[in-house]
């Protein structure tokens, strides 16, 4: 029957042949794909703020985050008879003084605070309280969630590094670094590689009590190759091989040979790197709900 035949009444309607749409391919994503990752995207910035805002809820961990290692250096150096004096015999850092060389750890130590002691405790406590198991049910997704809080802890760490840094130069006199982009890139690489070692326990711990255990564990063994209780370059050769492949040792090792101008810390850097690039996918796909 052609389509100008008149169908005679009573009779059924034969159904049409489905029209494809228009300007999209055969491999082109539906339109509930589409739909789909918009509301990803907007669940991602969605659960950063909810997640910036219970930040700042909390002064305790708003303290240690923000206000403590430039609290920390300031005593230090106010304190300690050793700040004033040389950093270390090496020509190379013999010049600069002790709480100029000690800059980098404290920066170093900050990053591992919220990394390895509080953000393992914070996720670890949305899934002993059943958080975790509403937000299965949501497009958040652990990778969502452990982005965000990433961010939210970067952009504190970045502050307080700022604020380290200058309460440093104004009240310490400490001297400037010498190649300035350089640590920026090592402390951005510290937060992404220590987040990373961090994410692993907050995949997996199933108690706040559980992360606070595995996560100090780690803090102090880190701390230790960060060179928080003696300087990297006073330790044993093989102390400071063993630091270099950790993500707070290699962090220290990078920030102080571009604040005091040595060579630019290749290996340091790619090992923050792959630390980062491995750790975050790693924690997605171990991480618990429940």
């Amino acid at each position: 029957m052609s389509p100008t035949t008149p169908v005679p009444a009573g009779a059924p309607v034969p159904p049409r042949a489905p029209v494809p749409a228009r300007g999209r391919g055969a491999l082109a994503p539906a339109p509930h794909d589409a739909r789909r990752r918009a509301a990803g995207g907007g669940a991602l910035a969605r659960m950063t703020l909810v997640e910036a805002r219970l930040f700042l809820r909390d002064p305790s961990v708003l303290f240690f985050a923000l206000l403590f290692p430039a609290l920390l250096l300031t005593v230090l150096g106010l304190v300690m008879p050793w700040a004033d004096q040389p950093y270390d015999d090496d020509p190379a850092l013999a010049g600069i003084s002790a709480i100029t060389g000690y800059t980098p750890t404290v920066l170093s130590l900050a990053v591992g605070t919220v990394a390895l002691s509080t953000f393992p405790a914070v996720v670890a406590t949305y899934r002993q309280r059943g958080v975790l198991r509403r937000l299965s049910t949501t497009p958040v997704g652990p990778a969502r969630l452990l982005v965000a809080q990433v961010a939210v802890n970067l952009a504190t760490l970045v502050v307080a590094a700022l604020l380290a840094v200058g309460a440093g130069v104004v009240v310490l006199g400490i001297a400037s670094p010498v190649h300035v982009g350089t640590v920026l890139l090592a402390f951005l690489l510290a937060v992404l590689s220590t987040f990373a070692l961090g994410s692993l326990v907050a995949a997996l711990a199933p108690t706040a009590a559980a992360a606070n255990g595995w996560g100090m564990t780690l803090y102090f063994v880190s701390l230790f190759f960060a060179g928080v209780w003696l300087p990297l370059p006073l330790m044993p050769e093989v102390v400071q091989t063993v630091a270099r492949w950790t993500p707070l040792g290699a962090a220290t090792q990078a920030m102080t040979a571009a604040w005091v101008g040595q060579p630019f810390p290749g290996t340091h850097l790619l090992v923050m790197a792959v630390w980062a690039v491995l750790g975050l996918p790693v924690a997605v796909r171990l991480f618990r709900w429940t």
